[in-house]
């Protein structure tokens, strides 16, 4: 089977606990949408994400009752064991709240600054260099990024102009996203020249367009040698934000691009947060790049499975995994690596089956009324009757502790 692109080589820059590029596994994060001076709701979200696996977790500080808010939130996680990393998002306002809570600052283990919007004008530049030289003394690294809906204006003019004096200009949306690299690129190296060390950078430059986020990381990758966080900004609802976000961050991920992910999906009102996290593992487990949890494979069903058995047995087995994973994962390390087939007919099912760790092959139309189990490529059972489904789950359970109890 075909495999991923090698991993491009990259700096290594440690966030907290979590490695970022450096050939490190690419790291799932996410971002509240809590008000973060709101201490409760935002502590409440930040530990449901980082329960659901987001392994760097996002909060804006807008203003300085968030700012104030942070330290306060970073050791109520911490009372509460969860010591996932904190980032903070900085816009419009970053310097004078970092000056103004400096306690932020040091409770957060990576600041968000956007160039485009980091200050107008003369401003601009003098802003810029005071965060860099906050975080050259409290230690933090930097993600620079660029997004092309507040892509700063003079640097695009200036490029416009340049490619307006070509003897073949470039089509404007070449221009646009040459900007958006450009500017990553300026800034980072601004910073490493105020005195930023280079492993303390990483970069993104985010669209909300699939083939324009795809070009733009191609020619940032093939520029530098920072670690790249991948998202597509603006996604979208529902299907659209998580086909158009998978689209994009799998086109760079199987060609070794990015070092770390972020689905930015728009949740339903009041909507679970952490469905974001949930498609970047799928998106890294489907691609080889990482697992989390055992894989499902089901058949799709067609005129050979009338019967809904199959179905309900495969969304069973998916919750009774996810039931178990959590005392799975302290105890029997591998597990996630586990492959389960619920197939639904003799055409493919027996052979899905062998090829899975475990798997079972249910009668479909017109079969006998049994279902062989595979273990390791054996069958090893025929389950049928009332029970066969709580049957499944016990040699799920007794496989587990066989295959993975040494681990």
């Amino acid at each position: 089977m075909a495999r991923p692109a090698p991993r491009r080589r990259t700096l290594a820059v440690r966030v907290g606990r979590v490695t970022i590029g450096g050939g490190a596994p690419v790291v799932v994060q996410s971002m509240t949408n809590t008000e973060t001076a709101d201490v409760a709701a935002t502590v409440a979200q930040v530990a449901e994400l980082a329960r659901a696996g987001s392994e760097l977790v996002r909060v804006t500080v807008n203003t300085e009752a968030a700012a104030r808010a942070v330290p306060a939130i970073r050791e109520r996680l911490d009372a509460m064991g969860v010591d996932v990393p904190l980032v903070g998002d900085f816009h419009f306002n970053g310097l004078r709240l970092l000056r103004a809570v400096p306690e932020c600052g040091e409770a957060l283990a990576k600041w968000r600054i956007n160039p485009g919007n980091v200050g107008r004008g003369a401003k601009r530049d003098a802003n810029f260099a005071g965060i860099v030289e906050l975080a050259c003394r409290m230690e933090r690294p930097l993600r620079i990024g660029v997004n092309w809906g507040s892509l700063d204006q003079a640097l695009l003019a200036r490029l416009m102009d340049e490619n307006a004096r070509r003897r073949e200009p470039l089509p404007p949306e070449a221009v646009v996203r040459e900007a958006v690299v450009t500017s990553a690129l300026e800034s980072a190296r601004a910073a490493v020249a105020l005195g930023l060390p280079r492993e303390r950078i990483v970069l993104s430059c985010k669209t909300s367009a699939v083939q324009d986020l795809i070009a733009v990381y191609r020619a940032l990758a093939a520029r530098c040698d920072w670690p790249l966080h991948l998202g597509l900004t603006e996604a979208g609802m529902g299907d659209q934000g998580v086909i158009a976000s998978t689209a994009a961050l799998a086109v760079l991920l199987q060609e070794g691009i990015g070092d770390t992910i972020r689905v930015s999906l728009t949740p339903e009102p009041g909507g679970d947060r952490t469905r974001e996290v949930r498609v970047a593992q799928q998106i890294l487990q489907s691609l080889g790049l990482r697992r989390f949890a055992p894989r499902v494979v089901a058949c799709p069903g067609c005129g050979r499975t009338t019967s809904d058995l199959f179905q309900r047995l495969a969304r069973e087995v998916e919750g009774f995994l996810a039931e178990r994973m959590p005392d799975w994962r302290r105890r029997f390390p591998g597990v996630e690596s586990m492959t389960v087939a619920v197939m639904g007919c003799v055409v493919n099912g027996p052979g899905e089956s062998r090829h899975a760790d475990i798997g079972i092959s249910l009668p479909g139309a017109g079969e006998r009324p049994v279902a062989p189990v595979y273990e390791d490529g054996e069958k090893t059972v025929t389950l049928k009757g009332e029970g066969l489904a709580e049957a499944f789950k016990a040699r799920i359970e007794a496989y587990v502790r066989r295959r993975y109890g040494n681990g």
